[in-house]
């Protein structure tokens, strides 16, 4: 008897990320494309081989799928998972905005399964992350610039955010800002444990970072580049296999399944 393949749901499956999660499932042989979910689609019309897009979510139970990959929206999330954490679903959450406050409710719902939220897919954006934690000791200053299209909602990202919080944990002697006076208000960026965010909006962008990191005499620029949402189906495909193999609860980040937490 052959080995089942995963069966995967995927959540705004209409949405640009949504639409590349749907193929890059279809074009893995160890998963399958059960169940294409997207509340606000405008037509059924739409189908990946064979698949229709629906917009139930109902759609995923009935097709007992294994996983669902979400990439919604903070305040969708925020209704959808519990229900998929009734049913005992694993999730993987690719949306943005989701609070410390949700991450504790989350951990709580999911007691059957389990949800690994994912800041950003890119393996290359994560490594960056974990690279900056690791420099971070060794200087005394830092700042994040992160870069995205200009239909992003949020600001800053995500992964600005969580790599500020990587970067506090290794190290939280960062020096104060010096600067007294913003002649124009946020001038200086906004700060998360010490270390000022930038955000850029732009068409012709997809996702970039870069932190810099300074002390005396010298400067270290660590920079990750997504120049096509392909780069992050990799790490798609690596929480969709990945995520039962984890304990009930919530999980943040690939690192655990990189092996480098």
């Amino acid at each position: 008897m052959g080995k089942t393949s995963l069966k995967v749901g995927v959540l705004g499956a209409a949405g640009r990320m949504g639409q590349t999660a749907c193929s890059a499932v279809m074009s893995d042989e160890s998963v399958e494309l059960s169940a294409a979910v997207d509340l606000n689609a405008d037509s059924a019309e739409v189908s990946f081989d064979g698949v229709t897009l629906s917009g139930e979510l109902g759609d995923f139970f009935k097709a007992k799928v294994d996983v669902v990959v979400d990439f919604t929206v903070a305040e969708a999330s925020r209704t959808n998972l519990p229900l998929l954490a009734e049913e005992g679903i694993d999730a993987v959450v690719g949306t943005s905005g989701l609070s410390e406050q949700d991450f504790e409710w989350i951990d709580q719902k999911f007691d059957k399964s389990s949800c690994l939220v994912v800041p950003n897919f890119a393996i290359g954006a994560v490594l960056m992350m974990h690279f900056a934690a690791t420099a971070s000791p060794w200087f005394k200053t830092a700042e994040i610039i992160e870069y995205h299209h200009n239909q992003k909602i949020d600001s800053p990202s995500g992964t600005a955010l969580a790599t500020a919080e990587m970067m506090h944990a290794a190290s939280d002697e960062w020096e104060n800002d010096p600067t007294t006076k913003e002649n124009i208000l946020g001038a200086r960026g906004a700060k998360l444990e010490g270390i000022p965010i930038h955000s850029v909006r732009m068409q012709g962008m997809v996702a970039h970072q870069e932190v810099i990191l300074g002390s005396t005499g010298q400067t270290l620029t660590i920079r990750h580049d997504s120049t096509d949402r392909e780069s992050f189906m990799p790490g798609v495909l690596m929480a969709v296999k990945g995520v039962g193999g984890l304990s009930n609860g919530l999980t943040v980040g690939l690192e655990k399944l990189l092996g480098i937490e």
